[in-house]
């Protein structure tokens, strides 16, 4: 597709596979929800995909569509489940011990989720220190794992009978490496790094690489550096796959990226943001390693400084005093508890306080976001897109955006950026917001400008 060339979406035949490296919690929580949503047993609350409209037009047209409607996507029908996982629990049992979901909903989606079992993963504990299984690839190096990885994508997509397989990194968070370093830079260098077995190749990269490989598109659901890496963003616009990073927006970095335009907006200043978390599940336990916090850690971080842009506005942001702490606290389990004090000022200088105490259900909140990803990146394949899909950052912490642009992280610029791509691939006007030929002004002269 050529730069001047709008693009055509191909029809959403056939099955889709949506394949999670990791069968934890929210991926099982995922799978039992679309489920339960085919049998009538629940609705998928959360997906846009599912459940969400879009304006089309001018609101005088009162022209509004369900976006599974507008634009072609998978039936929930048509969508065949699989991953891979360090324990061998098919989707049920793993569901089960995971307890986000109760009994009633469990027992309605059993027969489905039984049938799911996981392929053996490639995990590393020097990445990911406080768990382990017994379900582990083994191979001679690393590079060696990677090509089980794109066997078991093939043989998945062909004993499933799919047509078209997308991958969503929902395992645990591994420990942080890096940016920059040269077994990253380009694809030569990262297969050498694989062959050497380099201690900078994490597994997470090895599913990035194997689903790219595959023409599969892939999103990364966690903070590990994966997709981020300046070879595999290459590979992803040579082999022609779409690819969305990194880490689920659900809880706490929801909220923030929820008030902290809100007070930008109105130039209301911040001297201090204090985040705490406690949560009880795997992925809590997982981050009580400095290493696996230190991932997560920079993802949250991150948030702020980029939606409050310090550096414009000093006076406002300049001092701004910044903390995250996360807590495993074993009887909470899944259901995470976000604590925010975040002072700020006003008039004069004025100080005031803003409490907030977010008791969200973590694995519920991210099952949505696991089909939209899966279903928008089939989309984006459809449609010819490849590489960095900037336009997902609407679920993401960290988005991934082309080198030199700073990513966007305000929610509601994020889900207008989201609608227009929407728009665009269903060639109908995008929308800015701008409103003035309701009171008499000609928009068509406002693209004039700087011309």
């Amino acid at each position: 597709m050529s730069p001047t060339q709008l693009p055509i979406v191909k029809p959403a035949t056939g099955r889709l596979g949506i394949l999670t490296p990791g069968m934890g919690a929210v991926s099982t929580t995922f799978m039992a929800g679309v489920i339960a949503a085919k049998k009538g047993a629940a609705k998928p609350i959360g997906s846009l995909t599912e459940m969400g409209y879009i304006r089309l037009g001018k609101r005088t047209e009162q022209r509004n569509s369900l976006i599974r409607e507008f634009l072609p996507f998978a039936r929930l029908e048509d969508i065949v489940f699989g991953g891979w996982d360090i324990y061998a629990d098919n989707a049920f049992e793993a569901a089960a011990n995971a307890k986000v979901l109760n009994h009633e909903h469990l027992a309605a989606v059993k027969d489905e989720l039984s049938q799911v079992r996981p392929m053996s993963a490639v995990f590393d504990n020097a990445f990911v220190k406080n768990i382990s299984g017994p379900n582990i690839k083994k191979g001679k190096n690393k590079l060696d794992l990677a090509e089980q990885l794109r066997e078991d994508i093939r043989n998945f997509k062909k004993t499933n009978n799919c047509d078209r397989v997308v991958l969503v990194w929902c395992g645990s968070t591994e420990a942080y490496i890096k940016p920059g370093l040269p077994e990253h830079a380009t694809i030569a260098a990262f297969e050498q790094a694989c062959r050497d077995n380099s201690p900078n190749i994490a597994p997470s990269m090895l599913y990035t690489y194997a689903a790219i490989m595959e023409g599969a598109p892939y999103a990364n659901g966690a903070p590990n550096l994966s997709v981020e890496l300046p070879c595999l963003i290459k590979l992803a616009e040579d082999k022609g796959v779409p690819i969305a990073g990194s880490d689920f927006k659900t809880g706490q970095t929801l909220m923030k990226t929820i008030v902290a335009p809100g007070l930008k907006a109105r130039l209301l200043g911040i001297s201090g943001w204090y985040s705490t978390n406690i949560l009880g599940n795997r992925d809590g336990e997982v981050l009580q390693d400095p290493d696996s916090f230190k991932s997560k850690e920079v993802s949250k971080l991150s948030v702020l400084e980029t939606v409050l842009e310090p550096e414009r506005y000093p006076d406002l942001y300049g001092d701004l005093h910044h903390l995250v702490k996360i807590n495993f606290y074993r009887p909470r389990g899944d259901n995470k508890e976000g604590w925010d004090n975040i002072d700020i000022f006003g008039w004069m200088g004025y100080d005031m306080q803003i409490k907030i105490n977010f008791l969200c259900r973590d694995s519920i909140l991210a099952a949505p976001l696991v089909l939209d990803l899966a279903q928008f990146l089939d989309l984006s394949a459809r449609s010819g897109f490849k590489g960095i899909q900037e336009w997902l950052s609407f679920y993401l912490k960290s988005p991934l955006v082309k080198q030199g642009l700073r990513p966007e992280h305000d929610l509601q610029v994020q889900k207008l950026k989201l609608e227009n791509t929407l728009r665009y691939l269903g060639r109908e006007e995008l929308i800015n917001h701008l409103g003035l030929t309701y009171y008499g002004h000609d928009e068509a002269d406002a693209s004039k400008i700087g011309n």
